[in-house]
C-alpha cells in the first residue's frame, strides 16, 4: 500500500565541496525522490548559516509548491520579531532552530516566537547533540574507509568555517515546556525525539503539552532505542509524533522502510499509521483540521 507521507524534516540540500553550485539539480532530485516514494508534502529547511540565502531559497522552491513547504532556517539572535514577519512575507511557514547561542527559551528570543505564534508559523526545534560525519557507536575510521574518508573530509572543511559554538544543554527539551507554557498557540516540534539522553524528558514534554510534537528523525540508533523505550504509542502518544527524513536522498526510501517495518512490529492499526505518516503533520500545518472527540 503506497503511503502518503508528510516529511517535517528535510533540509535543502548544498554541495559542501562547492557552497557555490547551482542547487537547483540537487532540489529537483529531492523532488523526483520524494514523487517516488509518497512524500507529498515536505518542509524544507532553508537558509541560515548554510546554504542559500532566504531570498534563492524562496525563488527556488517556488517551482515547487505543490510539494515543499518553505522553512527558514533563523538564529533568534539575529532574526527578531520583524524579520519574522519579512519571512512570512517573502513566503515561508515556518522556523526552525539549531546550534542556538542561548537557550532556546531566553528570554531575548521571545518576541521572536511571539511572532511565530501571531503568524501561525510551527517552529522546529533541534534537541540534543548535534550529528558528525561519523558514528563512533557503531564504526570508526581505523576499521571503516567510509567513515576515514568522511573524517578527511570533514578535516578538510574545518578550516572553511568558523568553529561553532553549539551546547546540547542548550538544546534540551525541557525548553520547549517553557516555551509551550508562554505561547500555548505556538505549534512546537521538537527533533530526533529529543536525541539520546533526552527520551524520558520528552516523553514527560509530550505528555503534558497540548501544543507540542516530537519528529522520529535521527538515523538507525533513534529508531533502536524508539523500539526499545517504547517511545512510539506509549511513553508518547501516536497523536503527538510526526515522521522526518533528515537523510540524504540516497538514504531516505530505506529510511520510510525502516519505519513501516517498525509500525508493522508495534502492530499499529492503519489510524495510528496515517497520523504518524501524515495527519499529524497535515495538521499542525492547516492541511488537515483536527477532530476531537464525541460523546
Amino acid at each position: 500500500m503506497r503511503r502518503k507521507i508528510f516529511d517535517v524534516h528535510m533540509h535543502f540540500p548544498r554541495n559542501w565541496e562547492d557552497p557555490n553550485a547551482d542547487p537547483r539539480p540537487m532540489v529537483e532530485r529531492l523532488a523526483e525522490t520524494a514523487a517516488r516514494v509518497g512524500i507529498e508534502k515536505a518542509c524544507m529547511l532553508t537558509g541560515g548559516r548554510f546554504g542559500p540565502s532566504y531570498e534563492q531559497g524562496i525563488e527556488i522552491l517556488r517551482e515547487y509548491g505543490d510539494l515543499f513547504i518553505p522553512v527558514a532556517v533563523i538564529d533568534p539572535e539575529d532574526v527578531e520579531a520583524d524579520a519574522v514577519r519579512w519571512l512570512y512575507d517573502l513566503g515561508y511557514r515556518g522556523l526552525k532552530l539549531i546550534g542556538v547561542a542561548r537557550p532556546y527559551d531566553e528570554p531575548d528570543y521571545l518576541p521572536t516566537y511571539a511572532a511565530a505564534e501571531e503568524l501561525g508559523m510551527p517552529i522546529l526545534f533541534h534537541l540534543g547533540v548535534i550529528g558528525g560525519p561519523v558514528d563512533y557507536s557503531i564504526t570508526h575510521p581505523r576499521r571503516d574507509a567510509a567513515a576515514a574518508q568522511a573524517y578527511q573530509r570533514m578535516l578538510a572543511l574545518q578550516d572553511r568555517f568558523p568553529r561553532r559554538d553549539v551546547s546540547a544543554v542548550r538544546m534540551s527539551p525541557l525548553h520547549l515546556d517553557t516555551l509551550a507554557n508562554r505561547f500555548p498557540r505556538l505549534k512546537i516540534i521538537g527533533a530526533h525525539l529529543g536525541n539520546q539522553g533526552n527520551y524520558q524528558y520528552v516523553a514527560s514534554v509530550a505528555r503534558w503539552r497540548h501544543n507540542v510534537w516530537f519528529d522520529m528523525s535521527g538515523g538507525t540508533t533513534i529508531e533502536r532505542h524508539a523500539m526499545e523505550w517504547g517511545l512510539i504509542g506509549r511513553e508518547i502518544g501516536i497523536e503527538k509524533l510526526v515522521w522526518g527524513s533528515d537523510c540524504a536522498v540516497d538514504a531516505i526510501e530505506a529510511h520510510i522502510e525502516r519505519f513501516e517495518a517498525m509500525f508493522d512490529q508495534l502492530e499499529l492499526d492503519e489510524d495510528a499509521r496515517e497520523r504518524l505518516w501524515w495527519r499529524n503533520a497535515a495538521e499542525i500545518y492547516g492541511l488537515e483540521q483536527p477532530t476531537w472527540a464525541q460523546e
